[in-house]
C-alpha cells in the first residue's frame, strides 16, 4: 500500500504549541535574569564583623538613653508635614536627628532635623518633605555632652498616630549584659 501523503510538520498545531511553550520559558528566564542582575539587594552585608560592632555601639547609645530616662512622643501632621516631638528625661540638646527607616526599601527612608522650640523647652519641631506611612524603624538621635544617645523602635507610622519611643525594653541588651557579667 502506498503511504498516504501527510502535510508538513509546520502545518500542524501541536508542534507550534510546544515551540510556543519553550519560547515563553526562554523569554521569562531571560527576564528573571535581567531583574536579578539589575536589582541589587540592599539588605545583605558583606562585612558581618563590622555590622556586629555597629550593633554593640547602638546598644551603648540606647543604654545611655535609658540611663537618662529618655522617652519621646511624636506626631506627624498630614496637612503641613510638621513633626512635633515631646522629649522627657534628663537631656535637652538644641536639635535632634530623626530617621524614619523603611525595613526593606532604602529609597523610602526619611531623615530630618528637629529643632528645639524657643517657647517650650521639651518640644522639638521639624518638617517632613512628604507624607510617610507604614511600618518604619524610628530612630531618634541626640547628644549629651560628648556622647550620643539613641531611641530606636519599630512603629506603625501614619498621620495623627502618636509615636512613643523609649517605652519598651532594649532588645538584645539583656543578653549582652548577661554575657558581660560572666
Amino acid at each position: 500500500m502506498p503511504a498516504a501523503a501527510s502535510s508538513p510538520w509546520y502545518k500542524h498545531l501541536w508542534p507550534w504549541i510546544i515551540i510556543g511553550m519553550l519560547a515563553t520559558s526562554v523569554a521569562l528566564t531571560m527576564h528573571m535574569v535581567f531583574i536579578a542582575a539589575d536589582g541589587q539587594d540592599t539588605l545583605v552585608t558583606d562585612n558581618y564583623y563590622e555590622a556586629g560592632k555597629g550593633i554593640s555601639r547602638s546598644l551603648d547609645r540606647e543604654r545611655l538613653a535609658k540611663d537618662l530616662h529618655l522617652e519621646a512622643r511624636a506626631t506627624l501632621d498630614e496637612v503641613t508635614g510638621e513633626v512635633s516631638l515631646l522629649l522627657s528625661g534628663d537631656s535637652r540638646p538644641d536639635s535632634l536627628e530623626m530617621n524614619l527607616i523603611s525595613p526593606t526599601q532604602a529609597d523610602k527612608d526619611r531623615h530630618l532635623t528637629l529643632k528645639r522650640s524657643p517657647t517650650e523647652p521639651d518640644r522639638y519641631i521639624g518638617q517632613l518633605p512628604e507624607a510617610v506611612e507604614g511600618r518604619r524603624f524610628v530612630e531618634l538621635l541626640g547628644a549629651q555632652g560628648d556622647q550620643t544617645w539613641r531611641l530606636f523602635e519599630e512603629e506603625k507610622v501614619a498621620a495623627g498616630i502618636e509615636l512613643k519611643l523609649g517605652d519598651e525594653p532594649i532588645p538584645g541588651a539583656e543578653e549582652q549584659h548577661a554575657q558581660e557579667q560572666q
